[in-house]
């Protein structure tokens, strides 16, 4: 008898893993882009150099998303998505650096846990008219040679994330947990954004803050801030994009100034059968830095996109960036500018699986 309960409790058990695995969806993706840069200036002594990039057009990823039908329009979902170096194969930072979350979503909107990207990246990289070149846009943070980037930040460690729509109209919002004890608003950083999108039109506006730790000698903490404004205006032939970033760095040191900076985009696409061929200028006007130290850097690029097919696309794009009073420029967020110039052309493919 027992032996017959014990065949009747394993065939039930079997019975509901197979069941569930029917209603759950794991799905493998991941981004392949890789490209030979020209680039000027690429050393103190100005020499150019020729190299070979991973995300020339976008970063390249892999990653794992899945959903679970729980019932009555509510799915349990998770992410997990790490970068790779294509040039060298090696790992980009941490392996799911770029999200590792988990969580639920429904009619009321969706909610996770974990690390993942942020309200304000989710919503302003879709009026970046580059589409967030690694290289070659500063949509999310401008040349990385400045006192500060004054960008945004595109991710958050131990987040709470929630996002909904209703209509035409999308928002969402993003905490993440500083988690010092006796001190909840060290570390702390928040993230908001709405947005409009109807018959082509598009508008945006988001905020977001990020909180340091207190510095003991004032009780004061530094504080960074950004706010985002944009419009996108989109046809079957063209596309028209402006958008515009207020950074702002508060100091909790004592006598230190604030750190300003306003960073404007905006550019232009034109579709055409396979060919998708966009214009684009990023301006960042650096305020109340020591006279003489503002850069206050202008780039602009050209991109030719051809598709392949649906996944895959050959691209060709120039850059050239160029600041003032003698400051260093350089045309990636990543890498070290050395001299008041550069001009990068890149070459490249990428394939989405």
């Amino acid at each position: 008898m027992k032996r017959k309960l014990l065949s009747l409790a394993v065939f039930a058990a079997l019975s509901l893993a197979g069941h569930a695995k029917a209603q759950t969806s794991v799905q493998t993706y991941g981004l392949i882009d890789a490209g030979v840069e020209y680039l000027t200036n690429a050393d103190a002594k100005g020499g150019s150099m020729t190299r070979v990039i991973s995300g020339g057009k976008n970063t390249s990823r892999w990653g794992f998303r899945g959903a679970e039908d729980l019932g009555g329009g509510l799915k349990a979902v998770f992410g997990l998505e790490g970068g790779i170096l294509l040039d060298t194969g090696a790992q980009d930072g941490a392996l799911f650096k770029r999200q590792a979350y988990v969580g639920l979503d429904g009619k009321a909107g969706r909610l996770v846990l974990g690390r993942s990207f942020t309200t304000v990246y989710d919503f302003v990289i879709k009026f970046d008219p580059m589409g967030f070149a690694p290289n070659y846009s500063w949509a999310t943070s401008a040349s990385a040679t400045g006192p500060s980037k004054y960008g945004m930040t595109t991710a958050f460690d131990n987040l709470i994330k929630y996002s909904g729509s209703t209509g035409a109209l999308s928002y969402g919002a993003t905490v993440g947990l500083g988690e010092q004890p006796g001190a909840p608003n060290d570390g702390r950083k928040y993230a908001a954004a709405v947005s409009w999108a109807d018959k082509g039109f598009a508008v945006m506006g988001s905020y977001e803050r990020i909180n340091g730790n207190t510095v003991a000698t004032t009780g004061n903490r530094d504080q960074t801030s950004a706010f985002h404004i944009a419009a996108d205006y989109k046809t079957s032939s063209w596309r028209y994009t402006a958008a515009m970033r207020g950074y702002k760095l508060e100091s909790g040191k004592a006598a230190t100034p604030d750190v300003r900076a306003d960073t404007y985009w905006g550019g232009v696409s034109y579709y055409t059968g396979p060919w998708t061929l966009t214009g684009a200028a990023y301006h960042v006007n650096v305020k109340n830095v020591a006279a003489g130290k503002d850069a206050d850097p202008t780039m602009y690029v050209a991109r030719a996109l051809y598709a392949l097919s649906k996944r895959t696309d050959l691209y060709l794009a120039g850059a050239h960036v160029s600041g003032k009073n003698g400051q260093l420029v350089g045309l990636s967020r990543d890498d070290a500018g050395f001299g008041t110039s550069q001009t990068g052309i890149t070459m490249g493919i990428q394939h989405r699986y």
